[in-house]
């Protein structure tokens, strides 16, 4: 079922969001208002050096327990961390009371799932025979639908389910996904996010494509030299409007998808991909480029991703609206990013804000986009959020005041 033509919008009745700005909205409203960052020097075993890193503290004092044991991955403990925020367990429990537990929907992503799990197991490995651990579950803690089965099992949910996995779109892709399960009656609501954790796997990987900078990331400047990666969790409550129990909150608008199919880790330089996201996302909503009241751009600090967003933003939006990448706040949290920035771009709805951009200076004075780097205070009825990954994946969400 294409969400071609204007959906039904649907309500964010519920988030909660943990990140290494802090756990929860009042955390993370703090920290967006100062313009903090919580890139730091890694500290990670088994990494390298010298990056930045926004890492979530206290996971490895936080192992899970009871009848949740098994799953007890990095992974999985900062999704329960973003789970005990604001009440969002208890929302999810009244809306299973209202529709019962078969009737809501379980649509999550991540890119890396529990591997750094897997890593730690594989360097437990018997010497001789290189068997891994016996209490290595690849189930419960790696394999990419552990974070769906972990969510199900901790919220006493039945409906459908599936994880998904595409690259830094990842957890934009799962509001499509849950309006198209909601539109063809197959759920009545649905909990979408994701979780992404830090990983040597992960460091490196990026590390040998050359997109990694060795100081905190600063999107969209000049002297932008690459990314830094985070690690984040985030989850929303999605239902009709009519159901919700807060009448004055958030609403999804509208979602686009493309794929470039350009190149494997670079977008179009043209950003045609990360416009017809954009374009299909308005087309959904119902609404033009003038009702967009600030952009929360995917913003990575790499200099090919930038200008092509850049190009696409400024030509299809103009240059006059607001947009800003937070990445410079939480690094890039990469399959957790969308919904990160989904609850970021919330939060600036609901508090009239417009987040600024850490650790930018100067901003490239080849680009055309009215780029904020120091917080604002604007009213603001209507974001775009852009998530756009590897393989050419782009999703762009359009959030509204309900």
């Amino acid at each position: 079922m294409e969400l071609s033509g204007t959906m039904q919008p649907l309500a964010l009745s519920c988030f909660g969001v943990a990140t290494s700005l802090g756990a929860g909205r009042a955390a993370t409203l703090a920290a967006l208002r100062a313009g903090s960052s919580g890139l730091r020097p890694s500290t990670l075993d088994h990494a390298p050096s010298p990056i930045y890193v926004g890492e979530v503290p206290g996971l490895d004092a936080a192992p899970l327990t009871g009848d949740l044991a098994a799953f007890d991955c990095r992974n999985h403990r900062l999704a329960a961390m973003a789970l005990r925020q604001d009440g969002f367990a208890d929302a999810v429990a009244a809306a299973r009371e209202r529709y019962g537990a078969e009737r809501i929907g379980v649509f999550l992503g991540t890119s890396t799932s529990g591997l750094q799990h897997s890593e730690a197991a594989y360097r437990r490995r018997d010497r001789a025979t290189g068997a891994l651990p016996a209490d290595y579950d690849y189930a419960r803690t790696h394999n990419t639908y552990s974070l769906g089965d972990f969510l199900r099992a901790s919220l006493a949910l039945a409906g459908p389910a599936f994880v998904v996995s595409a690259a830094c779109a990842t957890t934009g892709k799962v509001f499509a996904t849950a309006a198209r399960m909601i539109a063809a009656g197959l759920c009545d609501a649905a909990i979408v996010g994701g979780a992404d954790t830090l990983c040597a796997t992960t460091l490196y990987g990026f590390r040998s494509l050359n997109v990694m900078s060795e100081e905190p990331c600063r999107p969209f400047d000049a002297e932008r030299s690459g990314i830094s990666i985070g690690e984040a969790a985030g989850f929303a409550l999605l239902e009709r409007p009519v159901a919700a129990k807060d009448g004055g909150g958030v609403l999804l608008l509208g979602v686009g998808e493309s794929s470039d199919a350009y190149h494997m880790s670079s977008p179009h330089p043209e950003g045609l991909g990360a416009r017809l996201a954009m374009e299909r996302a308005l087309a959904a909503a119902g609404l033009g480029p003038r009702d967009v009241d600030y952009v929360n751009l995917h913003g990575t600090a790499t200099p090919v991703g930038d200008a092509a967003e850049d190009r696409a933003v400024s030509e299809l939006l103009g240059s006059a609206t607001p947009c800003s990448s937070t990445k410079g706040c939480t690094g890039h949290t990469l399959g957790a990013s969308g919904i990160v920035e989904a609850v970021f771009s919330a939060l600036a709805i609901l508090h009239d804000m417009v987040p600024g951009s850490p650790h930018t200076r100067t901003v490239d004075p080849a680009f055309r986009c009215n780029y904020v780097v120091a917080t604002e205070t604007a009213r603001i009825d209507r974001v775009m959020s852009n998530s756009f990954g590897f393989g050419g994946a782009n999703c762009s969400l359009l959030l509204g005041r309900a």
